[in-house]
């Protein structure tokens, strides 16, 4: 898949998303995709190598979860290859995005092309959630596909600042993760089902966690 292809790929799933993006954010996009699959054929940075395939479950299942976002500063955690990070970054210019993870390799390539769209709103660290303790928490914490609800909330819950939003994407509902009703370890949560183009046989599920005493 060209360039233009993957521009005109990445447009018409936007358009399905009902969001919008300007042409160059798409540009950055494709490049990013670019990037990707010539980093794969050298390192294993993620398991999907189609390039149409990398629109649906990279580009637009990370956006999928763009209106969800709150605040200015958002931290994704186990951000592997940037995802959903970067494409987050590119959309949102005006939030500023820490992108996480314990593979040094992944956040090689994660810097790199940081530097190559030159993402000002965006950096990345090389670290384990648990251990990380930034000088200020964040607004928004997103994590996929990265632990269950328990065990994430035990890894990143201190990220969060006190009126701050955690999201977890999930695929199907993860029913055996959360209590029926609606509060777990101190936090209480909402779960959204979205439906991302081209994955419309794989459900996702947008686990948003606040703490119990915010408004």
């Amino acid at each position: 898949m060209n360039t233009d292809q993957l521009v005109a790929s990445i447009t018409a799933g936007v358009a399905s998303l009902r969001q919008d993006l300007p042409a160059a954010a798409v540009a950055k996009m494709a490049r990013l995709l670019t990037e990707l699959e010539h980093w794969n054929a050298r390192i294993n940075l993620t398991a999907i190598r189609d390039p149409q395939a990398m629109v649906s479950g990279h580009i637009l299942d990370s956006l999928a979860v763009r209106p969800m976002l709150s605040g200015s500063r958002v931290l994704d955690i186990g951000t592997g290859a940037g995802f959903p990070g970067l494409p987050l970054a590119i959309a949102e210019a005006e939030i500023e995005f820490t992108l996480l993870d314990a593979n040094g390799r992944k956040i090689s390539f994660v810097r790199h092309v940081i530097g190559e769209l030159g993402l000002s709103n965006a950096s990345a660290i090389k670290a384990r959630a648990q251990d990380y303790a930034p000088a200020e928490r964040f607004d928004t914490v997103i994590a996929r596909a990265l632990a269950s609800i328990p065990k994430l909330l035990e890894l990143a819950g201190h990220l969060v600042r006190e009126e701050g939003v955690l999201l977890a994407l999930k695929g199907k509902y993860p029913t055996a993760e959360l209590p029926p009703k609606k509060e777990i370890s101190g936090w209480k949560y909402d779960v959204t089902d979205v439906t991302v183009p081209g994955l419309e046989s794989h459900a996702r599920h947008v686990v948003c966690l606040r703490r119990v005493n915010t408004v």
